[in-house]
């Protein structure tokens, strides 16, 4: 699964378009690398968030390319919790 699609099905990022802009401009990493929107994402990848002033770290347990409503099976195991970005 490409990780712009990812974040958003995850619900990391609300939209699409604003995970793709997020990744063009850098602020995204797979396991230690900045990536591009198209980027695949596999279980056990560990992504990196720099969204505004806080850094979110989680690790992909689960790929759902169409999560069912009302489920709320995690897909993603949050590593650290938002800090503030120095």
């Amino acid at each position: 699964m490409r990780i712009d699609k990812y974040l958003k099905v995850s619900r990391l990022i609300k939209r699409r378009t604003i995970a793709k802009e997020i990744a063009e401009a850098g602020r995204v990493d797979k396991n230690g690398r900045q990536v591009k929107p198209s980027d695949e994402v596999k279980v056990g990848d560990l992504i990196t968030l720099r969204l505004g002033g806080r850094v979110i770290e989680v690790r992909v347990i689960s790929l759902n390319d169409k999560p069912v409503k009302g489920t709320l099976e995690p897909m993603y195991e949050l590593l650290a919790k938002p800090e503030s970005a120095r």
